[in-house]
């Protein structure tokens, strides 16, 4: 089950990138409904200025952002009297992980393209299919998303 689960969110993410979403937010809108469901697809409106590693520029990877922010959303606090310590574990564990997977979290390291190009297009969809997969599998072992409770919701 699981497996087949991380499979159709890597390509709803590759799906949603297809359509001309950018990397965090087709990271977002394919994992949002399993992790924050409680979030409305509008709401990706958040993620689209991380695409290109921050506006174009080259720094952290949309869809590491975008994958943090799916961590925040089911983990993250909404009072300053709650702990952050299981939020930033979280997001650290995962940056690592994504870190070890693509070796870099820097969007200029890992596209080396120009924007727009065939080859940045290529290279932003395998990171995005994969991070989808990466950060659903994690969700998973962490509990965040139970594998046995999957309702199949709107994924592309």
């Amino acid at each position: 089950m699981n497996e087949k689960i991380i499979k159709q969110t890597s390509e709803s993410a590759g799906n949603y990138h297809n359509q001309g979403f950018n990397c965090a937010e087709s990271i977002f809108l394919a994992l949002r409904c399993f992790a924050a469901s409680d979030l409305t697809e509008d709401m990706v409106r958040l993620t689209t200025p991380f695409g290109g590693g921050l506006g174009r520029s080259g720094c952290i990877c949309g869809a590491l952002s975008g994958a943090v922010m799916i961590i925040g959303a089911s983990k993250g606090r909404v009072s300053p009297d709650i702990p952050r310590k299981e939020s930033y574990e979280l997001a650290n564990e995962y940056h690592d992980r994504f870190k070890i997977k693509f070796g870099a979290t820097c969007c200029r390291v890992l596209v080396k393209n120009e924007f727009s190009s065939t080859g940045q297009r290529e290279i932003c969809y395998k990171i995005i299919t994969e991070s989808a997969g990466l950060l659903m599998s994690f969700l998973i072992e962490k509990g965040i998303v139970e594998s046995n409770k999957f309702q199949k919701k709107k994924m592309i």
